[in-house]
């Protein structure tokens, strides 16, 4: 669906008006989705779709995932967890895991940022090398 120029900023004032403190409230996001709907002004689709892409794009940024080969120790994990809201700003919604694959190391992804200081990583790196 091609989405008109009116429709994106409209969209875009939407999701402006949902941030509180510079943090999406899911509140005045679900309260702005019913009234869009109620009203279902010309175009209402595209203005939703934008909108609808934008908060998607800002829980990305919002959600950090972080793994390592083995269950991680709870002081490195308050120290990770405290070097990511320093960078990331607060909100953050942090997840640990464990990947066995990543044979040591961490990776993390936050949005679309990726640092991977896994062993396997720095093998892959290695082998291209040669």
């Amino acid at each position: 669906m091609k989405i008109s120029k009116q429709a994106r900023r409209e969209g875009k004032e939407l999701f402006r008006s949902c941030l509180v403190n510079g943090v999406l409230d899911e509140n005045r996001v679900r309260q702005a989705v019913r009234r869009v709907l109620e009203v279902k002004p010309r175009g209402y689709l595209g203005l939703l779709a934008h909108f609808e892409r934008l908060v998607k794009l800002d829980l990305a940024r919002r959600t950090a995932k972080v793994e390592g080969a083995v269950s991680l120790p709870e002081d490195l994990r308050a120290r990770v967890e405290a070097g990511l809201v320093r960078i990331y700003g607060p909100g953050l919604q942090i997840s640990f895991g464990q990947n066995p694959a990543l044979l040591g190391g961490l990776r993390i992804q936050v949005g679309s940022d990726v640092y991977d200081g896994s062993v396997r990583a720095r093998l892959a790196a290695l082998n291209e090398a040669f």
